[in-house]
């Protein structure tokens, strides 16, 4: 008997079809020869401080470096602590069942980072020694899994990327369980996560905010004329913004009506756009926040499930490339896409005899190819509206991907007035290629563009009069918040803005997270609520801040150095450093971490003996950005900045003597209405609104926003 190990119950039944192991049995399928049964995700973690024997008393117990760590069976969050998760216990014993009674394993977990980490450490901590080999698929097809069985790798040649996975697993807890068990050391109760990506992640958000809420921003005015030309108007604009007003009123006045204006430049430019690159799943998600505007998570939530339906290849890629061999399958998989209601008429564009390439390169692909389709027709009326639009997304993209570049031609006039130089600018499609596909217009386009659409040809040395001028005043503008899309790309990119494509790809290296994990990353800052949206804009809350400014110039909110660590990882994977020297590396640097974090002084101050409502043991201590009770068993904080309002220690102490404020001014909802309203804490000692009987009716909603400091565990 041979074993088969699937990730999931979906995938486990459907290699189970194909390997003919037809009797459903309790969590696993038998039959001609095969027992296939399936994990549910991680059965196994590494263990948790407690099993270590560490208690929480004093930094003088860390940074806690197990050596070895030791796996335990998935634990899940009870009313008592930490518990084992029974559903994970009963599956491990029937796995535990079917190796036993099995001579050899075939390993069909997820072929990527964490596949391979899920099956090893049910192997490991199973404690079993029998070979196994694996079965690596980049799609669920029939095809694919019967091609995939009867070429299985051993075992052993993924025993790198097991490594790199191990190493990333150990890094995350080593970095996380003692920068969360050091800040709360050193803040007396401030127990709030931090960990090696999530908070160089919320680093880079709260910075963004911090800039874009103190920028200030400067005046300057742009001058432009108006040239006719027969029945055309073509507007000019002066070639440098004017930083004072005097200057420009000077210089508009300079300007008459009867000016005439010498056109000393004609430039005509055939520019070619090439296709965009395959969807790995960054970009996927990228484009899905922009276009659907669906998170990150779900997106990767609806590829997956577009995956077991065997619509599109492997989701979790980090690669926009495909090899030769999967190139020769792309006529036949976009005949499929063009049979597609949506790109039926864009079929006849294609040149087929000369597929665009660009996105052809085995030596960029890595343990899989770019997102495509499989061929396997949708029946769209049988999925979600959203498993139809993300659908849409990679289809459309494939036909982007291999069409014609788009050509454009830029023209460029310049003109000189009463000694003024102004220029026109203006970009024209003469094909558009692959942006037909979709018929989107650029993401950024140049605002003169849309204004100067004019037919009228304007020859070099030629005068023609000024028919307007006009004097328009500008401010400078901060960068935006962070959007989904653009942390991601953030992410990719280490902070750095790459416009460029290729530059990107060049720095992915580098990036912190993988595609696999980013999205679990984002969404973790939002279960943690450290940050919340605010319309497409990710914005920190008053948690988020906190949390932001106690660590934001020490190495644990460092995101170059967050992405070396990606970096040295991938190298393990590439048989380039080993385990053991990795490990010796980031075991320096928790102990770095936490002995920088444990240094944080708190400032405090006493509010005056008022005892704490909740526990009624503790003492309330008002510091400079939270208040808390300073009983460790309580955990009862309250952040000092709630809605854009800074409570003062009045507020506080009418707070925990009271249970309530009194009437407090000055509140900001999210659309930036100010309003005023009392604080009260609720049974659960969150802090909430309280508005008084006359202007109940008339007060924003707050969506049950709350300034909670809940408890957090550092994993």
């Amino acid at each position: 008997m041979i074993a088969i190990i699937a990730e999931k119950p979906s995938v486990g039944r459907e290699i189970a079809r194909i390997a003919g192991a037809t009797e459903a049995k309790d969590g696993y399928m038998e039959g001609n020869g095969y027992s296939v049964t399936w994990a549910l995700g991680h059965l196994v973690q590494l263990a948790l401080p407690g099993t270590y024997g560490y208690t929480r008393t004093s930094g003088d117990n860390l940074p806690l470096l197990p050596d070895p760590f030791q796996l335990v069976i998935r634990q899940r969050k009870t009313d008592r602590g930490m518990a084992t998760d029974p559903v994970a216990a009963k599956q491990l014993r029937t796995i535990d069942s079917v190796f036993s009674r099995c001579s050899a394993i075939i390993v069909a977990t997820d072929a990527g980072r964490e596949g391979e980490l899920i099956f090893r450490y049910i192997y490991s901590y199973l404690g079993y020694t029998k070979p196994f080999r694996r079965l690596w698929i980049s799609s669920l097809t029939d095809e694919a899994i019967r091609k995939g069985l009867s070429e299985l790798k051993e075992g052993t040649e993924y025993d790198s990327l097991y490594h790199a996975a191990d190493c990333r697993a150990k890094a995350d807890w080593l970095v996380g369980i003692n920068a969360s068990q050091a800040l709360a050391i050193a803040s007396g109760t401030f127990n709030q996560s931090l960990g090696r990506v999530q908070t160089p992640t919320l680093a880079m958000i709260c910075a963004r905010f911090k800039e874009n809420r103190e920028f200030v921003p400067t005046d300057y005015w742009q001058l432009s004329v108006t040239l006719k030309k027969g029945d055309d108007f073509r507007q000019f604009r002066h070639v440098e913004n004017i930083p004072e007003k005097t200057e420009a009123d000077r210089l508009y006045d300079r300007i008459t009506i009867d000016s005439m204006a010498a056109i000393t430049k004609t430039e005509r430019k055939r520019g070619f756009q090439a296709p965009p690159l395959l969807y790995d799943l960054t970009a996927l998600q990228k484009d899905c926040n922009v276009h659907l505007d669906l998170s990150a998570e779900k997106t990767l939530a609806v590829a997956q499930s577009l995956y077991e339906k065997k619509l599109i290849s492997y989701p979790r890629t980090g690669s926009r490339y495909i090899p030769d061999d999967v190139m020769r399958q792309v006529p036949d998989l976009l005949r499929g896409v063009i049979g597609m209601k949506e790109f039926r008429e864009y079929g006849g564009t294609l040149d087929w005899d000369n597929l665009s390439t660009r996105s052809v390169n085995a030596g960029k692909v890595t343990d899989h190819h770019a997102l495509i389709v499989t061929g396997v027709q949708p029946v769209m009326e049988t999925l979600t509206e959203q498993e139809q639009a993300v659908y849409r997304m990679i289809a459309g993209r494939m036909l982007e991907a291999f069409s014609p570049v788009c050509e454009k031609e830029t023209l460029v006039i310049e003109a000189a007035v009463d000694g003024l130089t102004f220029r026109s600018h203006s970009v024209s499609v003469v094909k558009p290629g692959w942006r037909a596909v979709f018929n989107r217009s650029e993401d950024k386009e140049n605002d003169e563009e849309t204004e100067n659409k004019g037919t009228a040809r304007f020859d070099e040395s030629e005068t023609v009069p000024v028919s307007g001028r006009s004097l328009a005043k500008k401010k400078t503008m901060p960068k935006p918040l962070y959007t989904e899309a653009t942390l991601l790309a953030a992410m990719e990119s280490c902070g750095k803005e790459l416009a460029d494509e290729e530059a990107r790809e060049a720095m992915k290296e580098l990036g912190i997270g993988t595609p696999a994990t980013r999205a679990a990353v984002i969404a973790t800052l939002f279960k943690r609520e450290y940050v919340e949206r605010s319309g497409k804009a990710l914005v920190p809350t008053d948690k988020g801040m906190a949390v932001y400014e106690a660590v934001r110039k020490m190495r644990v909110a460092d995101v170059e150095l967050t992405g070396s660590w990606e970096k040295t990882l991938m190298q393990i994977e590439r048989h380039k450093l080993s385990p053991e020297t990795f490990m010796r590396s980031i075991s320096v640097y928790a102990r770095q971490v936490t002995e920088e974090v444990l240094s944080i002084r708190f400032p405090e101050t006493a509010s005056g003996g008022i005892v704490c409502p909740k526990c009624g043991k503790g003492k309330i201590i008002l510091r400079q950005k939270l208040a808390k009770c300073n009983n460790e068993g309580c955990g009862l904080l309250v952040f000092r900045r709630f809605l854009n309002k800074e409570l003062t220690d009045q507020h506080l102490a009418q707070l925990f003597s009271s249970g309530t404020t009194k009437l407090i001014k000055g509140f900001k909802g999210k659309k930036g209405t100010a309003f005023d309203a009392a604080l009260a804490f609720d049974k659960e000692y969150n802090v909430t609104l309280s508005f008084p009987k006359p202007q109940a009716r008339n007060a924003p909603k707050q969506s049950g926003r709350k300034n909670t400091g809940r408890k957090s565990t550092g994993h």
